[in-house]
């Protein structure tokens, strides 16, 4: 369109604050929107599922920094995103959700699709609002950009009627098709002729008058009114890094949150200066690149127990830290949050600190310097127990001459992925599996749901990805149930010339549930699945398909699938899994 609508404005808004693509399912709702942003050099990716379009969007904010963007259309187009929003929510992810609505005009009076998007959104988001006028879009997109990614990150909601997103005239056009006026009489027709008018003059020259809610208010209030960090709690961490002999450092998602690459790394390097022990969660996996003489990656419990120091990173006292309770009684607890709640719930640190981690900890090394050698029986310790796992899970990846051992096909895996390689992990029992084994090469390339625990993030996460970095290598680890949610999302793939590679780890089983439950209640019921050729299935949607049947397979399926995606094809290696009993009751409920 060549007109100036409402759509023209969004676009232009995008633009402004960075934004590089859209992720969308068409509907009637949001045409102009779409075109809008795409006349304005925002990529518009289409997808065959609105929850991958808004896990696209979550994954896009994540890897960039930018909050992500996702359109979708009126009712069971918004009430679809419902999951992948609650996730990033949890997940403290910044984006922006746009949703078409009804004409207002005819609001509340029956049209297609036309239900209350507020009562369902405003729960979980950080702020949900419906933009009334054309003079209000502009300010309400900058507004939520800027409270989607204030304090605590999180995801917004607009709700954009679709008579805000055409031209005008269009619009009056519809409204006198519609209201039936041309073939009124007499005073009825001038009264409708006018109130007809007078709503138009309301909605596209009406001037913008405030954006902020006053539900909103006391929340940005408290934001913006937040302290600087006290000087004497900086000076106690500081003095409580230096007396520590047995130190351990937490680094969870919140601390790389709104992070571009380049802050990313940054903080990857003060981290490695400042030198201590140091665990990775969520989406800090890969913070560290692969190798990193201060990470490990098992037995986090019994370095807790035995620290003198912790230092939670923006990682709260949930289920994943055993609610606070593994931590040493006696060591000097510190925590850095952005949520004053999460600082202190379930377990209340010595030091508590409010504020972003990821920033606090890029600034440590230049106030604090620890005699690293002090550390040496320390990190012995933790080097031991660390080798002796690895050699423990090495063991168990025998070749298996009947099926795939999934730790065998890990190991391999793990020798073969690019240096630019981004993994996104959707799945139960295999993908955990993998998560022992496979080491993300760099920041921001590893993408799980999070807390949230959500199945189905991976066809969207592997598009957000792809298009933040459209020269990496990706891959998405699936069990086969969790593949389903989302294997449609190759049809997108190939349409977009988008080429992951996926794996799909089959057991015909949800596994990570069975396990427990045939041991304790005696009965599969609900758990068993079919072997399904879910390598047809990528064809069928104009992928790549390789099946794998036994250990013997790996090495060439996993080369032949990198050829494959380096000439532009997704493809997808289905792995015929034996039966594995490494995570015997490590199901979390």
């Amino acid at each position: 369109m060549s007109k100036q609508h409402g759509g023209s404005i969004v676009g232009e808004r995008l633009k402004a604050q960075g934004v590089t693509h859209i992720f969308t399912l068409c509907g009637g709702h949001i045409s102009p929107l779409l075109v809008g942003a795409q006349d304005q050099g925002v990529q518009v990716v289409d997808v065959r599922h609105e929850a991958s379009a808004a896990f696209a969007a979550d994954a896009m904010s994540r890897m960039t920094g930018i909050p992500g963007v996702v359109a979708v259309t009126a009712g069971p187009g918004v009430t679809n995103t419902v999951t992948a929003v609650k996730n990033a929510q949890m997940a403290e992810v910044p984006m922006i959700i746009f949703g078409g609505a009804t004409a207002t005009i005819l609001k509340g009076r029956g049209s297609l699709q036309d239900i209350d998007q507020l009562s369902i959104m405003t729960p979980i988001t950080k702020w949900a609002t419906r933009v009334t006028s054309v003079a209000a879009i502009a300010p309400t997109i900058d507004h939520a950009f800027e409270v989607a990614t204030r304090g605590v990150p999180g995801p917004v909601f607009i709700e954009l009627p679709v008579d805000l997103l055409y031209p005008e005239e269009t619009v009056k056009q519809w409204y006198m098709d519609e209201s039936g006026v041309k073939k009124m009489k007499g005073p009825a027709k001038v009264a409708v002729e006018l109130a007809l008018k007078g709503h138009l003059a309301r909605i596209f020259r009406a001037p913008y008058i405030d954006v902020l809610d006053a539900k909103l208010a006391p929340q940005m209030a408290s934001e913006i009114a937040r302290q600087p960090i006290n000087n004497a709690k900086l000076s106690q961490l500081d003095e409580a890094l230096v007396g520590a002999e047995k130190p351990v450092l937490i680094v969870g998602s919140q601390a790389v949150s709104s992070m571009t690459p380049h802050q990313a790394q940054e903080l990857a390097n003060a981290i490695t200066e400042l030198g201590i022990p140091t665990f990775l969660g969520g989406s800090a996996r890969g913070l560290l690149g692969q190798h990193s003489d201060i990470q490990f990656r098992h037995k986090r419990s019994a370095a807790l127990k035995e620290a003198d120091l912790v230092l939670v990173a923006g990682f709260p006292f949930d289920f994943r830290l055993g609610y606070g309770q593994k931590i040493n009684r006696k060591a000097t607890l510190i925590s850095v949050n952005l949520d004053s709640t999460a600082l202190k719930k379930n377990r209340r640190p010595q030091i508590a600190i409010q504020d972003h981690p990821g920033h606090l900890l890029t600034t440590l090394p230049q106030r604090v310097t620890l005699g690293k050698s002090r550390y040496d029986s320390w990190f012995g310790r933790l080097r031991e127990r660390e080798t002796m796992r690895d050699e423990e899970i090495a063991a168990l990846g025998t070749p298996n001459k009947e099926a795939v051992n999934p730790i065998n096909f890990f190991l391999k895996l793990e020798e073969q992925l690019a240096d630019d390689s981004v993994l996104v992990v959707d799945g139960g029992d295999f993908v955990a599996t993998g998560a022992y084994i496979v080491r993300p090469r760099k920041p921001l390339s590893w993408l799980d749901p999070g807390v949230f625990g959500t199945l189905g993030v991976g066809g969207g996460f592997a598009l957000g990805a792809a298009s933040a970095r459209p020269d990496a290598e990706t891959w998405i680890i699936w069990g086969d149930g969790s593949s389903a949610y989302s294997l449609a999302e190759f049809d997108a793939y190939v349409r977009q010339g988008m080429a992951p590679i996926a794996v799909v780890g089959t057991d015909a089983s949800w596994a990570q549930i069975a396990r427990d439950q045939v041991e304790i209640l005696g009965t599969p019921l609900g758990t068993e699945l079919r072997q399904t050729d879910y390598q047809d299935v990528a064809k069928g949607y104009g992928g790549e398909g390789i099946l794998v049947k036994h250990d013997g397979q790996i090495d060439a399926a996993i080369k032949k699938a990198k050829k494959l995606a380096q000439q532009g094809k997704p493809v997808l290696i289905n792995l015929l899994l034996a039966k594995s009993d490494f995570r015997k009751g490590s199901l979390s409920i």
